[in-house]
């Protein structure tokens, strides 16, 4: 239950109904409606400022300048210790998943404003951040930047031991040597392009939520999508009719399926070693 002077210190008028949404591991999250007649999505983060939100505003608002359908920023701020961000509400329906794919499309679209891979502003996760600092290479900014520090951690964690770190490396090779080959453009990412994070409006157009925004190499987002599944035939079919992929890019899924099931590693623990070992081994048999 929100707390209603909590809920009053809000820039908008009195909330009338604050509706726990389920979903997310990171926030606390509610689907708000004011006296007005208004709805608003409330994301909570206790015991944080308020510019924990920093990367997803300014993940929202270069979606926003992609004209990518997606929540727009309200307020940010802290109350009482508490970082919020509070976003347009989006009423979920039923859509096409070849508009979803070509919206994805429309968002890779859009490159980097200086011609390198990074963001302005880093990643904050709950259990490993990274800087997402402007670099030349995609080898740089994925693998040394990411890949690199969540395998010096799972070490650290002790989730690895000497011979995954080992296997790690061997498998690192083969991933800078494909990525070598392979001309990376830096576009605008979503991040974490997983099925939690997109949606379909109530007049049936595609939204994508949450992002955690990069500019990088666009197999990363496609890649990710594949792990956990909810994207159909359907997606890929519309994307690569309006964006098509690189050759070889079949070789190069499996490396964002290593990051995002080593993130998993990390954050949940020892459920996802098993899936991050058998990708690891996909990755050196080639």
């Amino acid at each position: 239950m929100m707390d209603k002077d909590w809920l009053q210190a809000l820039p908008v008028p009195t909330v009338t109904v604050a509706t726990p949404v389920s979903g997310g591991d990171v926030n606390q999250a509610w689907h708000l409606q004011t006296q007005d007649g208004q709805d608003y999505f409330l994301l909570v983060q206790p015991g944080q400022p308020g510019s924990f939100y920093d990367g997803e505003v300014a993940g929202l608002r270069a979606f926003a300048d992609a004209d990518v359908l997606a929540p727009r920023v309200v307020a940010q701020g802290t109350i009482a210790r508490d970082g919020f961000l509070l976003l347009t509400y989006l009423t979920s329906g039923r859509g096409s998943q070849r508009d979803l794919g070509r919206l994805v499309a429309r968002l890779h679209a859009h490159r980097s404003p200086n011609g390198q891979f990074g963001f302005d502003q880093p990643y904050a996760g709950t259990s490993i951040s990274f800087t997402n600092r402007w670099v030349d290479s995609w080898i740089q900014l994925f693998v040394e930047e990411r890949l690199d520090r969540l395998a010096a951690q799972l070490l650290r964690k002790r989730l690895w031991v000497d011979d995954d770190m080992a296997q790690y490396q061997r498998a690192r090779s083969v991933v800078v040597a494909a990525l070598r080959e392979h001309k990376s453009e830096p576009v605008l990412l979503h991040g974490d392009l997983w099925s939690g994070n997109f949606m379909f409006t109530q007049d049936g157009r595609p939204a994508l939520i949450d992002p955690a925004a990069m500019y990088g190499d666009r197999e990363f987002d496609i890649g990710v999508s594949t792990v956990f599944g909810g994207f159909a035939q359907d997606f890929y079919a519309a994307y690569q009719e309006a964006l098509p992929l690189a050759t070889g890019y079949e070789q190069r899924l499996p490396f964002y399926r290593l990051y995002l099931l080593m993130v998993h590693l990390d954050k949940f623990g020892r459920t996802y070693y098993d899936s991050v070992a058998q990708t690891l081994q996909t990755i050196l048999a080639g």
